[in-house]
């Protein structure tokens, strides 16, 4: 199984309901977002995927979040925008981008700090 694995940031405020805590009022975090994608055998460039690819699909997901707050927007409309949900959000908006490349989605992390990730793959 050969692999791929971009990162990118975006900027988001949100807040979580019903969780207790700080948590429930508004506040913000730079996260950052790992997406491996993967395949058992390479293109025939001899490539498991163009990383700039990649990289696009990731951006133009992260760029419907980026600088959002997470509660006003549609995608998130009743549950928390919580890093499970923005990982899961992800994997699914990725997967439907990956499919003409011949490659699947393997797992989404998010980032809410540098000491704090979620991830999300299906078995």
């Amino acid at each position: 199984m050969f692999e791929v694995t971009i990162i990118k940031s975006f900027s988001a405020a949100h807040w979580l309901a019903e969780i207790g805590g700080k948590c429930e009022e508004l506040h913000g975090h730079n996260f950052k977002v790992e997406i491996t994608v993967g395949a058992p055998d390479l293109n025939s460039e001899g490539i498991l995927i163009d990383f700039r690819l990649v990289k696009k699909w990731l951006k133009d997901i992260l760029d419907k979040m980026d600088h959002q707050n997470l509660n006003e927007l549609s995608i998130f409309e009743g549950k928390n925008p919580s890093s499970e949900n923005i990982a899961y959000y992800v994997y699914q908006e990725m997967q439907n981008k990956v499919k003409e490349a011949e490659v699947r989605v393997l797992s989404v992390k998010v980032w809410e700090s540098e000491n704090a990730a979620v991830s999300y793959r299906e078995e």
